[in-house]
């Protein structure tokens, strides 16, 4: 998973070199909470179900065996390709200690980013409109016009 250049600084300059021990060499090139292989096609069923080629069965999204699943699985199913990343299990990408890296496979790590995410995205919509508050008067109730100042696009141009 790329890094934002705006928050390059806060890695290690081995980030490169720990990411790939943490993902091959520790996690062994599986996820570690589902055991999705890394690179390749998963077929699932989108609620975490999915089939393991390697070991002849059926697993959940916490990699635990699980009976045939009683569905249209040609219907419901799809496949996806599994990419592994580093994740820091407590969002802070200053700490990269060995405890808190996990190698995930995408959907994982979104599950586990998800709270954070939502999160981070109340605070910078909050953000942005106390700026707005302080620079510009308060927002209109309703609609997506609090994006814009009140005085318009002609305010940033002054």
């Amino acid at each position: 998973m790329p890094i934002r250049a705006d928050h390059l600084w806060l890695y290690p300059i081995d980030w490169t070199q720990l990411s790939r021990a943490i993902r091959f060499d520790r996690a062994g090139g599986r996820c570690e909470h589902c055991r999705r292989p890394h690179g390749e096609r998963v077929f699932h069923l989108g609620d975490g179900v999915w089939w393991d080629r390697r070991d002849v069965r059926w697993r959940d999204g916490r990699g635990r065996r699980v009976r045939l699943p009683r569905r249209d699985l040609l219907n419901d199913g799809r496949w996806t390709r599994v990419v592994l990343a580093c994740a820091h299990l407590n969002h802070d990408p200053t700490d990269s200690m060995g405890q808190n890296l996990a190698a995930l496979c995408q959907r994982c790590h979104m599950l586990h980013d998800g709270p954070e995410h939502r999160r981070r995205r109340w605070l910078n919509r909050h953000y942005a409109r106390a700026l707005g508050d302080l620079f510009n008067g308060p927002y209109p109730k309703l609609g997506a016009e609090w994006i814009v100042p009140i005085g318009g696009l002609s305010l940033l141009a002054a």
